[in-house]
């Protein structure tokens, strides 16, 4: 039997950004996310990198040096993704919370929170595009 490869921790989940400044902006307000690094001469560290938690990390890549990476695939266009990355909430009025804020960072509505046979939920697009969906469970 094949044993399993032991990854090291975080997973580190990259995506393409046209902005370094409204991307660092953005995710602070937003998800009150905090960036690790040194910063850089435009103030933002570099990389940028975000702790959602223990686990995984958000880095943003501007764009030019995201495709640098991908090699010979095209970065989407913004607003084509896909994944769409979902943050979980014991409750929906966590939910309905951390979804004002987001709105009130500029976000883009792209689905109100409510409830779905799967939970209760609402989608949202970052400033280039990429979607997250804010769940809880469904209340019984």
């Amino acid at each position: 039997m094949d044993s399993v490869v032991p990854f090291r921790s975080p997973v580190v989940v990259a995506l393409p950004i046209a902005d370094r400044r409204e991307s660092y902006r953005f995710y602070q307000e937003a998800l009150g996310l905090t960036a690790v690094g040194e910063l850089a001469s435009d103030g933002v560290p570099e990389p940028l990198r975000f702790v959602v938690n223990e686990g995984l990390h958000l880095m943003l890549v501007p764009s030019g040096g995201f495709g640098w990476v991908i090699g010979p695939h095209e970065v989407a266009p913004r607003g084509q993704s896909e994944c769409l990355l979902n943050l979980s909430f014991a409750t929906s009025g966590e939910v309905d919370r951390a979804f004002e804020r987001v709105r009130g960072a500029g976000a883009e509505t792209v689905t109100e929170p409510s409830a779905k046979p799967w939970g209760y939920t609402g989608v949202f697009g970052d400033p280039d595009g990429h979607l997250w969906e804010l769940t809880a469970p469904v209340a019984d």
